[in-house]
């Protein structure tokens, strides 16, 4: 049961409509303007709910919103992070509403209701929760805790620019833990609570083959064909044990006991029928020796992300194309080093693509995993907060996604991280139709100010 009164729920949910209704799509230089805009918009959003101050910072790409509030030097200070910044709604047509026009609709796995919108879970919606959560402590004079908000507008592209910030304003940003709201939890009766992260190392692979664009007829036969080398490249990194055969990959990797892999089965409360049925279809084997939740959070793993090349527009054009390209990401667990795996991902391409055409590899991003230490008092707190929110426990557990900036945070300012998410799996992030239950909106902001509760005694 929220703690906001109905009045205060409708209120919060039309400025997040005003949020939600801002394209800041980061990935595209169109909307430069709109990222601007959007950060200003926040900028107000934070002295609107409480904070004495905000800024912001310009980059070399987006803007990064900054907002805090001393009560009293001597108190623990909480530093918000979280990005405005959202995915391109590509494919437009398969959303049944404007991608930045939001609705409300009742779902089967929503029944009271959940905003549809780009941006609703990720992650302008949960990071919406803590201007909120911070508003309500500061009306109810149960403010316990200095906060500190940095919400940038690159995370979706990389966060190219936020290393460079952390390094120059390492001071102003010191905290005692850092809260983030963009991961999950599996649902509203048995929630968990996201304990860790897998690593990322995304990568670019350009086939070059014949100087142009040659007729298949004419030239078929003759010469290698760019697409079909890379689909022959692309085919043996996982080998028929959904082993990836990448030299070296497995070498850091800390396998996990039986036993305890066992233990996570055990509490944790993943229904692979339902997974199975919110993705419409039958899941492949993966892995040999491994389940499917293992599979997807405490396993490294190489997924295509993106394939072209050669004519793809209506009807026919027989052609040899000149270039073949794909992006492909690896998703990596503890122990795991993205820099080190891009190189050997980088000399395995390269060993084994045929003289007949050349190859570019290109590293794009990444970050390494990051797991939250048991007796850390975030950690501590996040469990009591979950308890008094939900009525129970939370269960810890790995999440297969990746948020490379947490290692940084550590690595920079020397902070630890607490991920309270409150999305679900059938949320499509990054999809289109991407939505967020009201009452998981309304339930982080309670849980998020159960967490100052805590962590500030």
């Amino acid at each position: 049961m929220s703690t906001l009164s109905e009045k205060e729920k409708q209120n919060y949910l039309n400025q997040l409509f005003e949020f939600l209704e801002l394209p800041s799509i980061s990935a595209d230089s169109r909307y430069k303007e709109t990222m601007e805009e959007t950060a200003k918009w926040l900028s107000n959003q934070l002295i609107n709910s409480g904070c004495d101050s905000s800024k912001i910072y310009s980059t070399n790409g987006h803007p990064i919103v900054y907002g805090e509030k001393i009560i009293d030097e001597s108190m623990p200070t909480i530093l918000v992070y979280g990005h405005y910044d959202v995915q391109p709604p590509d494919p437009i047509e398969l959303w049944t509403n404007p991608p930045f026009k939001p609705v409300i609709k009742k779902t089967d796995v929503h029944p009271d209701g959940a905003i549809f919108a780009r941006g609703a879970c990720d992650d302008k919606g949960q990071v919406f929760m803590h201007l909120k959560a911070f508003e309500q402590l500061i009306k109810k004079n149960k403010l316990n805790c200095n906060v500190k908000f940095m919400i940038e507008g690159e995370e979706e592209v990389g966060s190219e620019n936020l290393e460079s910030f952390l390094r120059e304003n390492k001071d102003k940003l010191g905290a005692n833990v850092i809260l983030i709201s963009d991961t999950g939890l599996s649902n509203l009766n048995n929630p968990t609570l996201t304990v860790g992260l897998r690593g990322l190392a995304y990568m670019e692979l350009k086939v070059k083959g014949p100087n142009r664009d040659l007729h298949s007829g004419t030239y078929g036969g003759t010469l290698a064909n760019p697409i079909n080398i890379l689909s022959d490249i692309i085919s043996t990194l996982i080998d028929n044990k959904g082993k990836i055969t990448i030299p070296g990959f497995y070498n850091d990797v800390i396998e996990i006991d039986k036993s305890s892999r066992d233990l996570i089965e055990e509490k944790s409360n993943f229904d692979e029928e339902n997974f199975k049925k919110s993705l419409g279809l039958e899941l492949v084997k993966g892995e040999l020796g491994y389940t499917t939740l293992e599979r997807k959070s405490i396993r490294p793993t190489l997924d295509v992300n993106g394939i072209w090349g050669g004519y793809t527009g209506e009807g026919s054009k027989t052609v040899i194309p000149s270039e073949a390209n794909a992006k492909i990401s690896m998703r990596l667990v503890p122990n795991q080093d993205w820099k080190k795996i891009s190189e050997l991902f980088k000399d395995h391409i390269k060993n084994i693509t045929p003289k007949s055409v050349s190859i570019e590899v290109l590293t794009h991003h990444g970050g390494n995993p990051y797991v939250t230490p048991e007796n850390f008092k975030g950690y501590k707190s996040a469990i009591n907060a979950y308890r008094d929110s939900f009525g129970k426990d939370p269960i810890p557990q790995k999440d297969g996604g990746s948020i490379p900036i947490v290692p940084m945070f550590e690595n920079i300012l020397g902070i630890k991280t607490v991920l309270m998410g409150f999305g679900l799996d059938s949320d499509a992030i990054h999809s289109p139709n991407e939505n967020f239950g009201i009452k998981n909106f309304f339930i982080g902001i309670d849980t998020i100010q159960n967490f100052y509760k805590y962590f500030g005694n």
